[in-house]
């Protein structure tokens, strides 16, 4: 039970995490490698404070991490969290497209009976 709160408990935070789009910016850059705090921040509108606030929150979901390299502080992407949250979510395409299978095959079944059942008469004969 522990390990399914605590993976629950990852979700919430990814999910958190992802829910902003400064964030999601911040996440898209470091998928093409590790990026320093300076150069994070430049493509974006606000203080240096306001950014390692985003910094941090993704940290604690752990999305990304800290690389000490010399002077900089670099910070890179962290996979396994992604990788939870599309298994998570994997689960739901899943079902979505067996139910959209059903609605197709439904479709085509009344459209068939359609094309095979005789035309009906109306009142007036026609």
């Amino acid at each position: 039970m522990n390990h399914a709160l605590s993976h629950s408990n990852r979700l919430d935070a990814t999910f958190a995490a992802l829910s902003d789009p400064t964030r999601r910016a911040i996440l898209a850059r470091l998928a093409n490698g590790e990026v320093s705090v300076m150069d994070l921040a430049k493509p974006f509108s606000m203080s240096q404070p306001a950014i390692s606030k985003h910094l941090k929150v993704l940290e604690r979901a752990g999305l990304i991490s800290g690389i000490k390299d010399a002077q900089k502080r670099l910070r890179k992407i962290e996979a396994k969290p992604l990788a939870e949250a599309t298994e998570w979510l994997e689960n739901y395409r899943k079902f979505w497209e067996g139910r959209f299978n059903q609605l197709d095959s439904l479709i085509e079944e009344l459209k068939l009976s359609k094309q095979t059942s005789p035309k009906r008469k109306n009142k007036k004969g026609e």
